[in-house]
């Protein structure tokens, strides 16, 4: 469990709107006065709350406006293996997520591209990577929802908002 409080939960959820906000801002927005709100704001950078504060690149207009999902399945499933194939796909630029699952599939890649052509680049070096049973790749045909920001309202419901 964590020790938020419902200022700390406004805070993360200020950042998840705008990463930009001054202290001052921030503060105001969360009801504190700057100095108490710039020291909860490092205790949870310091905690670490707050991966990094980033700007949100608008994939289409930087050219990049193809998703692919790509199921990953192996027989292979020592650390070594693992390790070696990890290693090589946190190396590629494409690859936005990367997470071992549990079902009929070993590993689910969202990756970013440029058109199908670049997909097949992809492809390539992925399964040059490493000795993979089954590769599939499902396009995203529209995007219907996209965000960041992380339901806090689903834990801070024990939290005094007032």
């Amino acid at each position: 469990m964590n020790d938020l409080d419902k200022f700390d939960y406004a805070i993360l959820g200020a950042l998840q709107v705008d990463g930009t906000l001054s202290v001052a801002d921030l503060a105001d927005k969360v009801g504190l006065t700057s100095t108490p709100c710039w020291k909860r704001l490092k205790r949870l950078q310091d905690d670490g709350y707050l991966d990094r504060r980033v700007a949100l690149v608008n994939r289409r207009k930087a050219g990049l406006p193809v998703t692919v999902f790509v199921s990953v399945r192996t027989s292979r499933h020592d650390e070594q293996w693992l390790a070696k194939f990890a290693a090589a796909v946190v190396a590629l630029p494409e690859v936005m997520e990367f997470h071992r699952m549990s079902g009929d599939v070993d590993y689910l890649l969202k990756v970013a591209t440029t058109d199908i052509d670049g997909y097949d680049r992809f492809y390539k070096k992925l399964i040059r990577a490493a000795n993979l049973t089954g590769v599939s790749s499902a396009f995203s045909m529209e995007q219907i929802k996209y965000t960041t920001a992380l339901p806090l309202d689903l834990v801070a419901h024990g939290v005094a908002m007032g």
